[in-house]
């Protein structure tokens, strides 16, 4: 059994975004594993309330990462 752990700040992922996450990175565990692992592979997605998230020191909240802009 392979146990993926995601953790986001709530509000960041629609139900349909986590649903999509959660079945690609089933695939991509299977994919190096192989088919046979598939109903043995658990993922959870689990919401921190916005604000209680910190990255160096500063606390993070919904908000801020929809302003984020990764290039």
């Amino acid at each position: 059994m392979s146990l993926i752990q995601v953790k986001a700040i709530k509000g960041v992922y629609d139900e349909r975004q986590k649903r999509e996450i959660i079945s690609k990175l089933t695939d991509a565990l299977v994919e190096i594993g192989g088919e046979h692992l598939r109903s043995v592979v658990v993922v959870t997605f689990e919401e921190v309330e916005s604000g209680s998230w910190g990255i160096a020191g500063t606390p993070v909240t919904t908000e801020d990462v929809q302003k984020m802009s990764i290039s």
